[in-house]
């Protein structure tokens, strides 16, 4: 099957989560045998950012992680013709961080004829935070919408889209999210994440920076877009800040560290449970024993105090950490089953055969 993903980068993960999911999703297609294209703008905010933060040489870890999808990658111009960039496409992707102009362009495609599956991509909340952000977007064209939790899923049903809308949740790209090959010498809690507009800034506060400090445990927090007040409140609990990470380096770290911790953002945590950010995916899928701040498993997707802990306010954030701090036995346990549970049913292998069934089930449609 030839297809085409729009995204707003491939090559950038600098405050651009989906580029970790896509990167799986588009390396498990290509091993199979499809004919895969991402295609970017030439000039995007991420990937500006992601050069004026670590220089060229910020694409280096994304280049030696993912060889093989360097040649799947096309940019285009502003005034680029839609039909042209989708081509003989069989299956045609759209993120939601793309310009409405050309999701309506691409669906305006559809709706003439073409005969291609056209799908949305949502792994955002602003149809909820936002939603004439999202209602801006002209969708008439497309066969179906792909979002990242069944609380979103819900949003768009009641917009009109039952029967065309699926849960398609993250996962972790297993081929590079694993444990060590060999384990090293861990110590102290890291941290993976953004600063994110003050949407969970006291919960950091309670459930990672107090917490951590009463538990004992060195701290390291990797993230951009972190406002001068936030560093100043990194110094005053005296934790290590190391800036922007790769994610393509994520594993390395993760494997030098005791634990991490989940936190999640607060309409993820109040209006759109049971989605969990995809770093939880991505440590769980490293071996590293996991703390979650309060998070609404809503859909099962694990079993909370046995892939993960559960925290209910800072003060149990904080004897969960000093349990993993002293017990050997209790992290282990931790990492098996959390590994356990990503192997079985949350790798991009799996988010891949979901993704062949769907498209499989509208194939007869775009025939007709």
């Amino acid at each position: 099957m030839r297809i085409a993903y729009f995204t707003h980068s491939l090559r950038s993960c600098w405050n651009h989560g989906n580029a970790h999911f896509l990167r799986g999703i588009l390396r498990e297609l290509k091993a199979r045998g499809h004919h895969v294209r991402a295609l970017e703008p030439g000039r995007n905010w991420s990937l500006d950012n992601l050069r004026q933060d670590g220089g060229e040489q910020g694409l280096d870890a994304w280049r030696a992680a993912y060889p093989d999808l360097q040649d799947v990658i096309e940019t285009f111009a502003p005034d680029a013709a839609p039909d042209a960039l989708v081509g003989d496409s069989d299956l045609v992707i759209v993120h939601e961080w793309n310009e409405p102009a050309l999701v309506a362009a691409i669906g305006a495609l559809r709706k003439a004829g073409a005969r291609f599956t056209l799908l949305f991509h949502d792994t955002h909340h602003r149809a909820v935070s936002d939603p004439q952000a999202i209602r801006a977007f002209d969708l008439s064209g497309y066969d179906g919408v792909l979002a990242f939790g069944e609380t979103l899923s819900e949003v768009y049903r009641r917009w009109g889209w039952e029967g065309r809308v699926w849960t398609w949740h993250e996962a972790a790209d297993t081929r590079l999210f694993h444990p060590p090959v060999r384990e090293q010498q861990r110590e102290g809690l890291v941290w993976i994440g953004n600063w994110g507009d003050g949407e969970r800034s006291a919960e950091l506060e309670e459930y990672l920076f107090r917490a951590a400090a009463q538990a004992g445990l060195p701290l390291t927090i990797h993230g951009v877009r972190y406002p001068p007040e936030a560093l100043a409140t990194l110094a005053r609990y005296g934790i290590r800040f190391a800036g922007w990470l790769p994610n393509a380096a994520a594993p390395e770290v993760f494997a030098r560290a005791l634990t991490t911790v989940h936190v999640p953002r607060r309409f993820y945590r109040e209006v759109l449970p049971g989605i969990p950010t995809i770093r939880v995916f991505e440590a769980l899928a490293c071996g590293i024993p996991l703390v979650s701040a309060p998070w609404d498993d809503s859909e099962g997707l694990f079993t909370p105090g046995e892939d993960y802990l559960v925290a209910r306010d800072g003060a149990e954030m904080t004897r969960h950490l000093t349990a993993l701090r002293d017990d050997p036995a209790l992290r282990e346990r931790l990492a098996a089953k959390g590994l356990a549970t990503i192997r079985a049913r949350h790798s991009c292998a799996h988010r891949v055969d979901e993704l062949l069934g769907i498209v499989a089930t509208l194939t007869d449609k775009v025939d007709a």
